[in-house]
C-alpha cells in the first residue's frame, strides 16, 4: 500500500540476518551449528526473522515475529495513492487532526510516494519541515515536481534504503507510517533507525488497516492487529502511548521511546 503502500519503501528481501555479535566476531562451532539448525527447521534467528514457504502468495516468504511481510506496491500503483475517494475512505482529514502537529515540528513521512500526506502536512508545520522519504526514485521525482510547481519550501525529499530511512539523529518530532510498515523487508532495522531519529519527545504514528475487523475490505496480509504492532515496536524499544479508534478502517497508534 502506500509506500511503501506505501510503496513507500521498496525493501528488497535478503535472507536470514545474523545477530549483531555474529556480524563482527567469528562464529564458534556451536553457534554455527545452531544457525544451521535454525535454518533447517525454519526457526527464527535472534533478530526475529524466519524464511519459509509463504502462507499467502501476497507475501515474500519472510516472517518477522510471526507475521509474514507483504509484497511492496511499486511506483506503477502511484495513481491509487492519489485516488479521489481516498480522503473519505480513510478519513485522512481526521488522521491529520489527530497528529496534533505544532507549527515548528519536523515530520518524516516514510513511504511518502507521490506526496499525498507530505503536501497535506506541509502547511501544518510552516516553521518546521517535512522529510519525504521513499526508496523509489520514480516516486521522489514526481514528488519534487509537485513541490517545485507549488513553490513549497519546507518539503525535503529523502532517498531511503531498505534498512535505513536516512533521517537525522534525534531530529524528528513525528514519524508517520501510513499503510507502509507491513511491507518493510527489514522492519527491525528500519524501526531501530527510526527510533534513533526521534527527539526525546518524538512520536511514531503507525497507521495500518485493522486486522481485528473482517469487514475492512483489504487482504489480511495488508492488515495489522494492535497486539502484533505492540509486539514489533517493543522489540526495538518503543511503547504504545496512545490509540485512536475513530478512523473508518485503520488503526492510528502512537509510540514513543
Amino acid at each position: 500500500m502506500m509506500c511503501f503502500r506505501t510503496p513507500l519503501l521498496r525493501l528488497g528481501a535478503t535472507g536470514l540476518l545474523l545477530a549483531p555479535a555474529a556480524c563482527t566476531q567469528p562464529l564458534s562451532e556451536g553457534n554455527a551449528a545452531q544457525l544451521t539448525e535454525q535454518r533447517r527447521q525454519n526457526l527464527p534467528d535472534s533478530s526475529g526473522y524466519v524464511r519459509r514457504t509463504p502462507q499467502d502468495l501476497n507475501g515474500i516468504g519472510k516472517y518477522y515475529l510471526g507475521r509474514q511481510i507483504a509484497h511492496v506496491m511499486g511506483h506503477e500503483g502511484a495513481a491509487w495513492l492519489d485516488r479521489s475517494g481516498r480522503p473519505a475512505e480513510e478519513g485522512t482529514d481526521l488522521l491529520l487532526r489527530e497528529l496534533r502537529l505544532k507549527p515548528t515540528d519536523v515530520v518524516a513521512d516514510i513511504g511518502a510516494g507521490t506526496g499525498f500526506f507530505t503536501f497535506r502536512i506541509s502547511p501544518l508545520v510552516p516553521q518546521g519541515k517535512v522529510l519525504a522519504v521513499d526508496i523509489q526514485p520514480e516516486m521522489l521525482t514526481a514528488l519534487r515536481a509537485t513541490r517545485d510547481q507549488r513553490r513549497i519550501t519546507n518539503v525535503v525529499p529523502v532517498r531511503g534504503t531498505t534498512q535505513n530511512p536516512n533521517l537525522p539523529t534525534a531530529g524528528v518530532d513525528l514519524v508517520l507510517l501510513v499503510d507502509a510498515y507491513h511491507e518493510f523487508d527489514h522492519p527491525r532495522e528500519m524501526m531501530r533507525a527510526i527510533r534513533n531519529s526521534l527527539t526525546p519527545t518524538g512520536r511514531v504514528a503507525l497507521v495500518e488497516y485493522r486486522a481485528e475487523d473482517p469487514t475492512v475490505p483489504i487482504k489480511r496480509i495488508h492488515k495489522m492487529s494492535i497486539a502484533q504492532a505492540r509486539r514489533e515496536m517493543a522489540a526495538v524499544g518503543l511503547r504504545l502511548t496512545d490509540s485512536v479508534a475513530t478512523l473508518p478502517q485503520q488503526h492510528l497508534l502512537f509510540f514513543q521511546k
